[in-house]
């Protein structure tokens, strides 16, 4: 089931040869033993995608309609389980490119490894929403406003970061195949159309002042994420169309393309909801607020059957191929794009004021977060049986290929 991959001209690198893997016939096989330091500089940015999904649940859990004993407590369990793992992500990938200097330029050159850099950044995201839902109740107005400093200054650094991410994807030379094309060829855009969902989150307790300026710059940037990604989507279905469904093992990632229309329509719903009645603009145009909330709502339900297209593709595919399905970092594609598809169910629900649609997003909070758990149990697993952090099997792998017997 744990099949390896291999790739096109089976050569080994200068890292891969230093770190665990050796040449046989000029192709590189991978090791049968290795060391902790080995192991420690396998440790690619995918990891990142393990904080998305548990920050993603943690606000999952926060955003329920049917409230019951205890969720507040076990967000907040879970947001600390994220804040633990973020730390433990930052101390293992400096410990990388410690140990292995050239590991930091080649993971950001690296096609499929440097697809996951933003998936860093996309943790930073996840923690200024749950500092916002779990932690502005209880500090008072000193985290509101180190809320908002460090809004700015995520806006700013995720959009040089798309901008140079892409430059360098474009001109690293080593360009990818539009027939290999997958949704998370949007993710270098990803972090930047977060700052969208992260206005959405802060702006409610931001005085009106500081409110408008972060709203707008929520709706200028989920703008440019949502777009870019709908240039992405058409590619995607472009390829799907010419080349057919992705391998097996890489179809989880179908899922990041439900995330864009998803985050796009919980983002708007929650920055018309949050415009400062009265205040600047709107006081002189009174009716504004009343004409873009129900305009939010109509636009995020013509989103959410987008993202329902995508979430049905993805899940039709991997359920075809899920006996060739191998557990792999890409697998957390399953809980985070879908943590914002269930919000935005939610959130649709509450405005409607459907009960039906309130349960809908309340069970699939119960599916992922039963998905989530198998998830963690499937990853400690792969680490013992050294199917992860081990040479020749994780995201910086290349130019490996079956050892023959």
């Amino acid at each position: 089931m744990f099949a390896e991959t291999s790739s096109v001209d089976g050569v080994a690198t200068p890292q891969e040869k230093d770190l665990g893997s050796r040449e046989a016939n000029g192709q590189l096989v991978v090791a049968d033993h290795a060391s902790l330091r080995e192991r420690v500089s396998h440790f690619t940015w995918a990891w990142f995608t393990l904080t998305m999904s548990t920050g993603g649940i943690s606000n999952l859990i926060n955003a329920q309609p049917h409230r019951f004993n205890g969720q507040t407590t076990l967000g907040k369990l879970v947001f600390i389980i994220f804040i633990v793992l973020l730390l433990f992500n930052l101390t293992m990938i400096s410990a990388r490119f410690i140990l292995v200097p050239r590991a930091l330029k080649s993971s950001l050159t690296h096609p499929t490894e440097s697809l996951f850099f933003p998936c860093m950044w996309l943790s930073f995201a996840v923690l200024l929403m749950n500092a916002q839902a779990f932690g502005v109740p209880s500090c008072g107005a000193w985290l509101v406003t180190t809320l908002r400093v460090l809004f700015w200054m995520y806006a700013a650094l995720t959009f040089i970061i798309a901008v140079g991410h892409y430059h360098l994807l474009f001109s690293a030379g080593r360009h990818m195949s539009i027939h290999s094309m997958t949704p998370a060829w949007i993710l270098p855009v990803f972090p930047a159309m977060l700052t969208g969902s992260v206005a959405s989150a802060i702006s409610a307790s931001q005085p009106f002042d500081q409110r408008l300026p972060i709203i707008v710059a929520g709706v200028a940037y989920q703008g440019l994420g949502f777009l870019i990604s709908l240039i992405m989507m058409a590619l995607y279905l472009s390829r799907l169309m010419a080349d057919g469904l992705p391998d097996a093992h890489l179809r989880p990632g179908m899922f990041m393309a439900v995330g864009p229309p998803s985050f796009t329509a919980l983002a708007l719903m929650g920055l018309a909801n949050n415009l400062p009645r009265g205040y600047d603009y709107f006081a002189d145009n009174p009716l504004a607020i009343d004409v873009l909330q129900p305009l939010a709502l109509v636009f995020s339900i013509f989103l959410w059957m987008f993202a329902f297209f995508f979430f049905c593709i993805a899940a039709v595919a991997c359920i075809q191929g899920w006996k060739e399905l191998p557990f792999s970092l890409i697998c957390w594609a399953f809980v985070f794009p879908n943590t914002g598809f269930a919000i935005a169910t939610i959130d649709i629900g509450t405005q409607l004021r459907s009960e039906g649609i309130r349960w809908v997003g309340s069970i699939m909070t119960v599916l992922l977060v039963v998905v989530w758990l198998a998830n963690l149990g499937f990853q400690v697993r792969a680490i013992w049986l050294k199917r992860m952090l081990w040479p020749g099997k994780d995201e910086d792998r290349e130019g490996l290929k079956r050892k023959k017997h």
